[in-house]
């Protein structure tokens, strides 16, 4: 019975993944494009995870309306030639080398368009770490080690961003003011809380919402060590106003819920949609997750059994070891614990874009049987939580 709980929990992930994959919000965000029947040239620039995907759509219903493309998304998603579009990787959370190779070349192939061109801008999870140009006065080892920090305290998506974007050439509307006069259209997957247009990639077609002085509240809040370049630049406001852009939200983590809501009852379980917007540690998200499982087979509250409770939103790592994992595994980990011994029920936490954390896995599945296999196969579950170390802690459960 637990098999089948199991893979009811992974079908109702699969779906709900497949109702918002890259490709379809793609084509029909370009239904309403205006520039589809415009007589200007058409840009691509894609960023991000998805950026591939995203791009091979808009390639296909583009076709010779689209005059280049420049891709840029992580290690080992490019899948493929999309025509003689130029298809770049780069590193991912941390920017590297590559990084600011790729994005010259985005740079490059906006510059010189008129007001009647456009640039399609495709923007995915992970567009921060895969699109950069240090500010003047600034290089990459800067950014590097500020993202390091951020990344190590459990600062959350929007907290760093508001820092990432004030040490970069291209993020807070930049790149938008960079490709002017031409229009950016902007088809954005959003990955961020409150789908906040500034915050996604560090918005770079999008002004910036955040001040300097919300900049160094995050500073002081997790004690940064920042060199002095790096503290001029966060006193510096950035861009309020573009006017050369419009944004659609192709996707976020609301429609992703709401089709698991959808398979979830296709299934016949009753559901709950909890929340969006959780927003707290990993571990934390496990633990409590766990807490409903048993208030629920205990009690029948807040839903009776067989029951789907969904939760969406973004967690975050305070990377305390050197193990290897991602904040969905985590939660799956730190769940396993709360859930030993319960009859007919299953954790699963997943990374909509497939990727979780620096890893090949897209996130973690626990049951009531998983903190029993673990200590058989020597797995010390709290070891391996203290040591961020859920994507071996889970593999040894697993073999």
């Amino acid at each position: 019975m637990t098999d089948m709980v199991r893979e009811d929990a992974l079908t109702i992930a699969r779906e709900a993944i497949a109702a918002v994959l890259p490709e379809a919000a793609v084509r029909e965000a370009l239904k309403r494009a205006p520039f589809m029947t415009g007589a200007g040239r058409v840009v691509l620039v894609a960023i991000g995870k998805a950026a591939w995907r995203m791009a091979k759509a808009a390639a296909e219903i583009l076709g010779e309306r689209c005059d280049r493309g420049v891709v840029i998304t992580k290690y080992h998603h490019n899948m493929g030639p999309i025509g003689d579009f130029e298809i770049h990787e780069a590193g991912h959370p941390i920017p590297d080398d590559n990084t600011v190779r790729a994005t010259e070349r985005a740079l490059a192939a906006v510059e010189g368009l008129k007001k009647e061109d456009t640039v399609l801008f495709l923007v995915s999870g992970g567009g921060s770490a895969l699109f950069e140009r240090p500010r003047e006065g600034l290089n990459l080892s800067d950014i590097v080690s500020v993202t390091d920090q951020l990344l190590a305290c459990g600062a959350d998506i929007v907290e760093i961003n508001m820092i990432r974007k004030r040490l970069s050439a291209v993020k807070a509307g930049r790149f938008a003011v960079l490709a002017s006069p031409a229009s950016v259209y902007a088809i954005v997957l959003s990955d961020v809380l409150g789908d906040r247009l500034d915050s996604i990639a560090s918005g770079p077609a999008h002004p910036d919402a955040s001040t300097a002085e919300d900049a160094l509240r995050v500073v002081a809040k997790y004690g940064l060590d920042l060199p002095e370049q790096v503290r001029r630049a966060l006193d510096e406001e950035t861009p309020k106003t573009v006017d050369n852009v419009t944004s659609v939200i192709a996707g976020s983590v609301g429609a992703l819920c709401h089709a698991a809501l959808a398979a979830a009852e296709r299934l016949g379980y009753r559901t709950l949609l909890l929340t969006t917007t959780l927003n707290c540690e990993a571990r934390e998200a496990g633990s409590f997750i766990a807490s409903m499982a048993r208030e629920i087979r205990s009690s029948g509250n807040p839903v009776a059994p067989p029951c789907a409770v969904l939760l969406g939103g973004e967690t975050v790592v305070h990377l305390k070891g050197k193990g290897r994992g991602g904040r969905n595994q985590e939660i799956a980990l730190a769940a396993a614990k709360g859930i030993a011994g319960l009859p007919r029920t299953a954790v699963l936490s997943v990374g909509s874009d497939g990727t979780d954390g620096p890893t090949d896995a897209a996130g973690g599945i626990v049951d009531g049987e998983t903190a029993r296999l673990l200590a058989g196969a020597g797995v010390d579950l709290e070891k391996s939580l203290a040591d961020n170390d859920s994507y071996h802690a889970r593999a040894a459960g697993s073999s």
